[in-house]
């Protein structure tokens, strides 16, 4: 910069002031003297700037230095050092470009504008306060933002982390893919050609909410009482929490071999297959001659995003109140516990499956499918699920205890995956991805067709006839369990 004498005819205006200027005006020097309103704005944005970046300050900068006159001299980051200027003369243009260099210093030292140095005769000690103040406040306003940063990073990340944790697992035993001779299976029921022995008992375990879905397995147990076949439906309270289920599971478990003297066979969907993978885990000494094998349909066993997106502290039910929304539902409507939701998010799932694994010698077969999302499934309201919700007061007055309602949880599936799918890039059936519902050491089922979660719940009246329904699924299913578990007894033989 040059600092030379000034041109004649130019006004000289110190950029100096003493500390008694500061504390009266309290603004910047005047700038743009030949336009006040330009000069107004600058006054305005300097201080505001000043005051904002006090708050994020980082005083590792250069120490300030005092000259021969006993005043304070900045040292900037070119090496260059400024103290008093109030014998030099600069133009209008030097005058801003000192400015932007103050002004670009302002979250290294305390506000001083260059024109603005404080007298040497200035109280240190208030000084010294004032600067301690300072790295608290900006301290604080670090750590504040820091913790914004990383609950925004959990909100993103989600349950990335997460999903498929248990194919990443140690110890966990491999997989065998089913499909193909589920299809055969499948292909032979719709023939006509059955194959599920008598000599054992059905136990079918319905999922979350199953007790408001008067519909949720009522075919199939039609279907398995027409062939002759004993079938139950588990009356489980499902809004409970796992392990309370586990207990009424086996509980019903014991009662119908002691009943029948017949083993019992378990399809669990959704929940209902977590709840019954969990009753044979942890009461497997005492239930290991009385249940002839699991099969889940459609289980997050090892977690939902749905569920951790929802309950996961810094996720997405934090911003729009799901949590909330969730515990009154289950909580006050449905008079539920909360803990059953919360069995299904990675961490509980884990949590529990660290204690509890599945016995390696009981046959195992997971199911799980893709939901549809296309324009088509998202837009109809043709698959519906007939639910009876408790009346509140006072509309329950004079009236049905139940109220029925019909719901096109078809399309909200579908919104459901196709969020799980944008978010994550996970296939999934609206509740539960693929991943997730893989049981390590099971055989795999893989259809090819587009089945959402609710499949099993809801009733459509325009089924396509050319595809098998839910009850000939089920004995898909079942019927490839039979195989898998006398594979598992003919090898222990050998």
């Amino acid at each position: 910069m040059d600092t030379g004498s000034p041109k004649t005819g130019e006004s000289s205006k110190p950029l100096v002031a003493n500390n008694d200027d500061l504390r009266n005006d309290r603004f910047i020097p005047q700038l743009f003297t030949s336009v006040p309103a330009l000069n107004e704005a600058a006054s305005y944005l300097a201080e505001t700037t000043s005051y904002i970046t006090s708050c994020f300050s980082d005083f590792s900068a250069e120490p300030v230095s005092r000259d021969s006159n006993g005043q304070e001299m900045v040292t900037f980051a070119s090496g260059e050092t400024r103290g008093s200027l109030a014998s030099n003369d600069v133009s209008s243009s030097e005058s801003v470009t000192t400015f932007t260099e103050s002004f670009n210093r302002a979250t290294d030292v305390p506000p001083i504008h260059d024109g603005i140095t404080r007298s040497s005769a200035g109280d240190s000690s208030q000084n010294a306060s004032t600067l301690v103040q300072s790295a608290h406040t900006s301290q604080n306003g670090i750590s504040l933002f820091q913790g914004l940063i990383e609950r925004a990073r959990r909100t993103v990340r989600g349950s990335a982390d997460d999903i498929g944790w248990l194919q990443h697992a140690s110890e966990m035993p491999p997989v065998e893919d089913g499909t193909g001779r589920f299809m055969e299976i499948l292909d032979d029921i719709r023939h006509g050609l059955h194959k599920l022995p008598n000599s054992m008992v059905y136990l079918l375990v319905p999922g979350l909410f199953s007790n408001h879905g008067p519909l949720y397995f009522v075919n199939t147990k039609t279907s398995f009482s027409k062939m002759g076949l004993a079938c139950h439906i588990a009356k489980i309270h499902s809004e409970a929490s796992v392990e309370k289920n586990a207990r009424e599971i086996k509980e019903y478990i014991e009662e119908i071999y002691w009943g029948s003297r017949k083993r019992v066979l378990l399809l669990g969907h959704s929940k209902g297959g977590v709840d019954a993978a969990a009753a044979l885990s942890m009461y497997w000494t005492e239930l290991k001659d009385k249940v002839a094998g699991l099969a889940l349909a459609q289980s997050p066993y090892g977690g939902s995003p749905i569920a951790s997106d929802i309950l996961r502290e810094g996720q997405l039910g934090d911003y729009v109140n799901i949590r909330k929304l969730m515990e009154i539902l289950i909580c006050k409507v449905i008079k539920g516990d909360m803990q059953a939701l919360e069995d299904l998010t990675y961490e509980k799932r884990k949590e529990f499956l660290r204690e509890h694994h599945l016995p390696r010698e009981l046959p195992v077969v997971s199911f799980h499918t893709e939901a549809g999302i296309s324009p088509a499934v998202l837009a109809t309201l043709s698959r519906v699920a007939h639910a009876e919700l408790p009346m509140v007061a006072p509309l329950s007055a004079g009236q049905p205890a139940k109220l029925p309602v019909v719901i096109p949880l078809g399309a909200a599936m579908a919104a459901c995956a196709q969020l799980l799918q944008v978010r994550y890039g996970e296939k999934s059936d609206g509740l539960v991805t693929c991943r997730d519902a893989e049981v390590p050491g099971s055989v795999i089922v893989r259809p090819k067709r587009k089945l959402d979660h609710a499949w099993m719940v809801y009733s459509s009246l325009n089924d396509d006839p050319s595809e098998a329904d839910a009850s000939q699924v089920c004995e898909a299913l079942l019927t490839l369990l039979v195989e898998v578990g006398q594979e598992k007894l003919a090898k222990k033989d050998e």
